[in-house]
């Protein structure tokens, strides 16, 4: 029995890990805390079987902390997703200007006018005063943030249409908007 309870408590761990480490939104990363409960409940379970008090008291408190990111995830911010997912969907019906969520600038595809995958947008800088967004940081190239070039694009030069950023640039002139490193954006 111990044997069972050890292989799965070494799946759950791994696989858990992945699923939260790939950052592929709330809900993705709230299954991974799911998966991640089975797995201290393995290792707690192992812990009595084998007659190992330390194991078994640190996934008693895994197993809290576990729960408390199924909530997080799975429960408030898949809820706050769906709030600004709504909000958007009912603006494209009303009067005025349709909204879209400013979080979905931290994961948006930034395609070309004919569609071209360009990058991944980061983050975006906004004026503290006006609340106007000034310029977007995106993710070009790489795998998995190893070798990705981070280039500046105003945000003048894009608009969101259908849940991604859009810009008129095709991949030669946005190849030549200028670099950032990762840990020194400029101040205007």
């Amino acid at each position: 029995m111990d044997q069972i309870a050890s292989w799965v408590a070494t799946v759950a761990t791994i696989f858990a890990a992945c699923l939260t480490a790939s950052n592929l939104g709330s809900r993705i990363t709230g299954y991974g805390f799911i998966v991640f409960t089975v797995g201290s409940i393995a290792w707690f379970t192992l812990g009595i079987l084998t007659g190992q008090p330390a194991l078994i008291w640190t996934n008693i408190v895994m197993t809290a902390l576990n729960l408390f990111g199924v909530w997080r995830w799975l429960g408030r911010q898949a809820k706050v997703e769906d709030g600004a997912q709504a909000a958007a969907e009912e603006s494209r019906a009303l009067p005025g200007e349709t909204l879209f969520p400013a979080s979905s600038l931290n994961s948006a595809k930034l395609v070309s006018a004919d569609g071209a995958n360009l990058g991944t947008c980061v983050d975006a800088m906004l004026g503290c005063g006006s609340g106007r967004l000034q310029y977007l940081v995106v993710a070009e190239g790489g795998l998995a943030g190893v070798g990705e070039t981070f280039r500046r694009l105003e945000w003048g030069d894009a608009q969101v249409h259908d849940g991604a950023v859009q810009t008129r640039f095709d991949e030669g002139r946005f190849s030549t908007l200028p670099e950032l490193t990762k840990d020194n954006w400029p101040g205007r």
